[in-house]
C-alpha cells in the first residue's frame, strides 16, 4: 500500500489543527456547549469562586474524639483563611463535602478538618474515616467564609459536637486578644466531644467554658447562656438543628446571632408547589413536581449538567436565573448572588415559572 503524500499529510495535520483551535474558542464562549450558546451566556462562570483545585498531601490523622478523626494536609503556596472558614474537600470516589477548617490561620501551607463518622449519612464521612490514611494525597478547592468572626464587645459560643470546628478556631482568636468571651459546649459524652482538652485549657482562667456531656447533664442550658450576655454580644452557634433552634428562639434582643449549618435548614412552605423551568440555551422546558428538585427534573433534559452535594453547600449547580422569582434554599450564595443565580438542587420557584440559562 503506498504511503501519503507529504503534501497530503500536511494537509490533513493542518486542517485538524483548525478544527482544534475552532472547537476550543466553541467551548470557551460557552461552558455548556453544544447546547446553542445565549449573546452572553453566563451559566458556568462565577467571579466569586474559583474551580482551581490544590492537591495536598495528608501528614497527620489522629482521633480528638470517639467517631471522629482530624486530617492534616499540607502543601505549598495555599490560599490564607480566616476562623470559621470551610473548604470543599473531593474525596477518591468523586463525592465532594464540605469542612469546616480546625487549625491555626498562622500556619501557612497547611489545613486541618475533622469529621465524624455519621452511619447514616450518604457517605461523604465513612469514606473520609475508612479510605484516607497519611501519606495520601486529595485536592481541595480553596476556603470560603460564610460564618466570618466579626468584631463585638463580647462573644458568646454554642456548639454541640462536631460543631466545635469552626469555633475552635474563633476560640483561639478571642483569647489571644483578651476578648471578653463564654463557651456552651454540649456533646453525648466526653469522649464523644473534640478538642474538649485545648478548650478547657483555654478557658480555665475564668470559667469561661461550660461543658454539657448529655450523660452526665442533659442538654445544654442555651436559655440561660442566653440570658447573661450583654446588650451588643456577638452569638456564635454550630451543632445539630434543635441546639441552633433553640439558641435562636431564646436570643434576647440587642445580639447578634451567626449560624453554621451542617445540613440544609427545614424548608418552608413557600414555593413548595409544581412549577415550570424554560431551559433557555436548549430550548426545553421541564415541569417540576412538588416532590421533585429542579436539578432531578432538568437532568433528565441536560444530563451532564454539574452538581455534587445535592444540599445547598458546594455551589456546583449554580445556575443563572434570567426571569422568574426564586425561593432561595441554599446555605451559600450572597444576597448579591442571589439576584441572579439559584442552586437548583435545593432551591425552588415561588411563583409558576422559571427561566434559567441552560
Amino acid at each position: 500500500m503506498p504511503l501519503p503524500r507529504p503534501r497530503t499529510v500536511l494537509l490533513v495535520t493542518g486542517t485538524a489543527l483548525l478544527v482544534r483551535r475552532a472547537l476550543r474558542r466553541r467551548v470557551r464562549r460557552s461552558p455548556l456547549w453544544p447546547l446553542p450558546a445565549l449573546e452572553n451566556p453566563v451559566s458556568g462562570h462565577s467571579e466569586r469562586r474559583s474551580t482551581t483545585t490544590h492537591r495536598l498531601l495528608i501528614t497527620e490523622r489522629t482521633s480528638p474524639a470517639d467517631g471522629v478523626v482530624r486530617l492534616r494536609l499540607e502543601g505549598t503556596a495555599l490560599p490564607s483563611w480566616r476562623p470559621g472558614a470551610h473548604l470543599d474537600l473531593l474525596l477518591p470516589s468523586g463525592l465532594v463535602r464540605q469542612y469546616s477548617l480546625c487549625g491555626d490561620p498562622a500556619v501557612a501551607d497547611t489545613y486541618t478538618i475533622a469529621t465524624r463518622l455519621v452511619e447514616d449519612g450518604r457517605g461523604g464521612s465513612r469514606e473520609v474515616h475508612e479510605r484516607l490514611r497519611e501519606g495520601d494525597e486529595v485536592e481541595v478547592r480553596a476556603p470560603r467564609n460564610r460564618f466570618p468572626l466579626v468584631d463585638a464587645p463580647a462573644y458568646l459560643f454554642v456548639a454541640g459536637g462536631i460543631g466545635i470546628t469552626p469555633i475552635l478556631p474563633m476560640l483561639r482568636s478571642v483569647a489571644a486578644s483578651g476578648a471578653d468571651w463564654r463557651l456552651l459546649y454540649g456533646g453525648r459524652s466526653r469522649a464523644s466531644m473534640p478538642f474538649l482538652d485545648e478548650i478547657e485549657k483555654l478557658g480555665a482562667d475564668g470559667g469561661r467554658v461550660t461543658v454539657v456531656p448529655a450523660d452526665e447533664a442533659g442538654h445544654p442550658d442555651t436559655a440561660g447562656a442566653l440570658a447573661d450576655t450583654a446588650q451588643g454580644t456577638a452569638v456564635y452557634c454550630c451543632g445539630p438543628e434543635p441546639l441552633m433552634d433553640a439558641v435562636a428562639a431564646a436570643l434576647p434582643p440587642g445580639r447578634t446571632l451567626h449560624l453554621e449549618r451542617f445540613a440544609p435548614a427545614s424548608a418552608s412552605s413557600a414555593g413548595s408547589g409544581p412549577f415550570d423551568v424554560e431551559l433557555r440555551r436548549s430550548g426545553r422546558t421541564v415541569r417540576v413536581a412538588a416532590d421533585r428538585s429542579v436539578l432531578a427534573a432538568v437532568r433528565e433534559e441536560v444530563p451532564h449538567v454539574s452538581y455534587s452535594c445535592e444540599q445547598g453547600f458546594c455551589g456546583t449547580c449554580r445556575q443563572r436565573v434570567l426571569e422568574g422569582e426564586v425561593d432561595h434554599r441554599d446555605e451559600l450564595l450572597t444576597d448579591a448572588e442571589r439576584d441572579d443565580s439559584m442552586l437548583i438542587c435545593v432551591s425552588r420557584c415561588r411563583g409558576e415559572r422559571l427561566v434559567l440559562d441552560l
